[in-house]
């Protein structure tokens, strides 16, 4: 039987109501950013930023190594002749735009009660986007996270998925080996990431369509999980 689940959270655990690719959300932005903190940005402005966000989208650009929130915005500080003092504040309402709308999935709740219930260990590994803080990525899960003991992200493992050094760590702090945890995404850097490491890979298909990325399982609401935890973890 299986002694962890460790779950992705954007689309997983948090409906994120909008575009995969932030591109096309850049300049709104900070259009935001700039009515809400007095700013008076130029075209050259709105272009030096697109240009070094663009750089750091990992839809476009994918990368392994993690980048941090403060290498990011440094740059874009000095592009768009943001002092460096406010970096903390622009950070903060750049990442509060993109999370504006969005909320837990109707089955998230009750399943991480009920693995809480049954002394199921439990993590996240998640991919931040463009390096941002844990403190905002988590603060999507925050009405759960008392049944969450290891909340992870890519800036805890400073490498993003499907590398599986993020489940390696994972299984060290619950000292619970790969082969006895379950992964649950819905991407399939998700389920490679899995196989990788050799943990279970279910992934969450809520969109119904047909997706083959590898994984040992497919379900569609997270409930599902519950029975599927008396499977041999020898499988």
């Amino acid at each position: 039987m299986f002694q962890a689940v460790v779950f992705d959270i954007g689309q997983t655990l948090v409906d994120y109501r909008i575009p995969m690719n932030w591109s096309e959300l850049y300049r709104p932005a900070f259009e935001h950013i700039a009515e809400k903190h007095h700013y008076s940005f130029s075209e050259a402005h709105y272009r030096a930023a697109a240009e070094i966000l663009a750089k750091y989208n990992t839809r476009i650009h994918p990368r392994e190594s993690e980048v941090s929130s403060t290498q990011i915005f440094t740059e874009i500080s000095s592009g768009m002749g943001i002092p460096m003092e406010d970096i903390g504040r622009v950070k903060e309402s750049f990442y509060t735009y993109f999370r504006q709308d969005c909320s837990l999935f109707p089955d998230v709740e009750q399943t991480l009660k009920s693995l809480f219930t049954k002394g199921i260990r439990t993590g996240t590994l998640s991919d931040v986007a463009y390096g941002m803080d844990n403190r905002f990525a988590l603060e999507d899960i925050a009405s759960v996270l008392h049944y969450i003991e290891f909340p992870f992200t890519s800036n805890d493992a400073g490498c993003r998925k499907p590398c599986p050094k993020g489940l390696s760590m994972l299984s060290d702090k619950m000292k619970i080996p790969l082969t006895d945890m379950v992964f649950v995404g819905d991407e399939e850097k998700d389920m490679v990431c899995a196989r990788n490491a050799g943990a279970y890979a279910i992934l969450i298909n809520r969109t119904g369509n047909e997706k083959h990325y590898g994984q040992d399982r497919t379900i569609d609401t997270l409930t599902e999980i519950l029975p599927l935890l008396q499977i041999s973890a020898d499988r």
